[in-house]
């Protein structure tokens, strides 16, 4: 093919092209008929609204607790060996651990900040215990996500199935085809507010800060001695931590930590989301010098870190130290012209020859919070020890400290201190579960551990709730009568017996001594239960009898023994009744006994053994007689 049979090939392949192609300005006759088209009325239907453009809201709360993840926990209800995190295991499993397989529980990895569980044995202790911590990780990665701003992204949600009942609502509530996720949105919302109204144990002070992370921060240190300040200060949870705080000397005066109104103004909220607001008051502020004076200041007002020059050297005021009034307070001269000089408070200026110091830096917080029964803060208070910090001193350690004290709390009379005393009741208690940290015990110390009341009218059903306390020394015996009746069955009535003997709340755990602590849990004596059935067949076994053995032993010298329970063991007894003439059996007499057994060894006086003289005479000593 030439050259003239080429531009006509070309020419219809142009003209094939040419309707692809948009014209610049439409034609008439398009332009009627797309002035037609706008003329004409929409056909019915609903018409898509416009979506508000969304606004990226707080970073939602992490779906998966890594406190509560636990990846070496393979055998259900068994104790791992060597699985910090095992629910299962208890302080007598973690004593017998080498190591902990799993140290460090963590989420999503990809975050780059996100809470990490770190689990280590503390070998010191007798017996080794388990630490836990719950620290912020920094991922060091650049690539990180920040913020997830998608809250439904970070759980599955099950799609509901559209079928012919729920199809027109579904319509109802969907843009097109695209299901709206916003009530999913706020139905997660809504699960995240808290349930209770008031505190529980753990839970995070929250405070009127308008922030995201509105809580009550408590300095501790993560994995390494540094500070962090993102740790959250738990309800009913008493710590004492010692931290460094990385900064340098020039920093005094921007560093916030250092200074005692980060740590007084923030205001605790008294319940979770409640409007009432408990303020944080200073009960006292004591001033340390650099040759560790100290003085107790009058007015407790707010003081800041000043960055000051002694001589050649820069010193910074104002700091937290340590916990106060563990030294004895000494009031050292001052002129007022020292004082006025650096326009500090009286007492806080000391002169050691030619040199001018500064005491003030703040090195310790302590927080101390009163709470009621019902789990709300009363009120809170803040003790600071200021000191002075030159530049050798750098970087400072902080000591932080918080406790827990209940409002209106009576002390709890003790039944021995140490050893039980002859006639006090015996002090007993109940774990909850295993593994739990303290013993728990009522109030009243006389019903811990209780036995039947006898009455005069010896009906065991009469006066049910009425209990004698178990006094130490004392062997007690009381009991009652029960009137069989056909028309109660005899299972319903040996549960109700049972727990007539036991009363409410049978103890699992008898105090060793009469003032031992609820948190020295492997120092309590187990309780054994012990039940001796019946050896007939085919007949209502029923409980009529708990006797109460308590073993004790005699504690520490001859001069001043102590008394010590050692072992406690709770015998029930059955007895049978035939089926056929169970309302034939008459009253049954039900008792219940307590035993005291000294278990002690007679204690003999010792002597030392007379001497022996292990000498040796000359062979020829009886010379010439022998």
């Amino acid at each position: 093919m030439g050259r003239r049979g080429l531009r006509p090939l070309l020419l219809l392949l142009l003209g094939g092209w040419a309707p692809a192609i948009a014209p610049e300005e439409p034609t008439p006759a398009a332009a009627a008929a797309l002035h037609a088209s706008a003329a004409a009325p929409a056909a019915p239907g609903p018409s898509p609204s416009p979506r508000a453009p969304r606004t990226p809201g707080p970073r939602p709360s992490a779906v998966t607790d890594v406190a509560a993840l636990c990846v070496c926990d393979l055998s259900p209800a068994q104790c791992d060996t060597n699985c910090c995190c095992d629910p299962d295991c208890g302080a007598l499993d973690f004593s017998i651990f080498s190591s902990c397989s799993v140290p460090v529980v963590t989420g999503d990895s990809q975050f780059c900040s996100q809470k990490a569980a770190v689990y280590s044995l503390n070998f010191t202790a007798n017996p080794p215990q388990r630490v836990f911590k719950l620290v912020d990780q920094i991922n060091p990665s650049i690539f990180c996500i920040h913020t997830a701003n998608y809250k439904p992204a970070l759980s599955f949600i099950n799609p509901e199935v559209p079928n012919e009942n729920n199809f027109d609502r579904l319509m109802e509530a969907s843009d097109g085809f695209a299901v709206n996720p916003q009530p999913d949105v706020s139905s997660s919302a809504k699960s995240d507010t808290p349930k209770t109204a008031n505190y529980e144990y753990g839970a995070r002070l929250q405070t009127s800060d308008n922030s995201s992370a509105s809580f009550l921060r408590f300095p501790s240190p993560l994995t390494s001695s540094l500070c962090t300040d993102d740790n959250p200060a738990g309800f009913l949870v008493n710590q004492a931590v010692t931290c460094t705080r990385k900064m340098r000397l020039e920093q005094c005066e921007e560093m916030e930590a250092l200074s005692m109104a980060y740590y007084s103004s923030p205001t605790i909220l008294q319940v979770p989301n409640s409007r009432i607001k408990v303020p944080i008051a200073i009960q006292s502020v004591v001033i340390q010098s650099l040759n560790k004076t100290r003085v107790r200041l009058e007015d407790a007002s707010v003081l800041g870190p000043r960055l000051l020059r002694v001589g050649p050297e820069q010193v910074c005021s104002n700091v937290v130290l340590e916990r106060p009034f563990s030294t004895p307070l000494h009031k050292p001269s001052v002129s007022p012209a020292d004082v006025k000089v650096l326009g500090l408070p009286a007492g806080l200026l000391k002169r050691t020859g030619d040199r001018r110091t500064c005491s003030g830096v703040l090195f310790q917080a302590r927080y101390s919070l009163t709470y009621t029964d019902a789990g709300r803060v009363a009120s809170a208070g803040l003790s600071f020890l200021l000191g002075t910090l030159s530049r050798a001193q750098v970087p400072p350690q902080q000591k932080f400290e918080i406790d827990f004290i209940q409002d209106n709390r009576k002390a709890a009379p003790l039944s021995g201190n140490p050893g039980y005393v002859v006639g006090l009741p015996v002090a007993a208690g109940f774990q909850p579960q295993k593994g739990y940290p303290w013993i728990i015990q009522t109030m009243d110390r006389s019903g811990q551990l209780t036995i039947l009341h006898s009455t005069s009218e010896q009906d065991c059903l009469a006066r049910e709730g009425v209990r004698t306390p178990v006094l130490f020394g004392y062997d007690m015996r009381s009991g009652c009568q029960l009137r069989l009746s056909s028309a109660v069955p005899c299972r319903v009535l040996a549960a109700r017996v049972e727990s007539l003997l036991k009363g409410q709340g049978f103890p699992d755990y008898v105090a060793p001594f009469g003032n031992s602590r609820a948190q020295d849990v492997l120092d309590w004596v187990p309780v054994r239960l012990i039940t001796h059935p019946s050896n007939m067949k085919d007949a209502c076994q029923l409980p009529v009898a708990l006797v109460i053995e308590v073993r004790w032993t005699k504690y520490g010298s001859l001069l001043n023994p102590q008394a010590r329970v050692i072992n406690v063991t709770a015998h029930l007894v059955f007895a049978s009744f035939p089926e056929t003439r169970w309302a034939q059996a008459g009253p049954v007499a039900v008792s219940s006994a307590v035993t005291f057994v000294d278990a002690a060894a007679p204690a003999e006086p010792g002597f030392r053994a007379q001497p022996t003289i292990n000498a040796r005479l000359p062979f020829d000593f009886f010379f010439p007689f022998v």
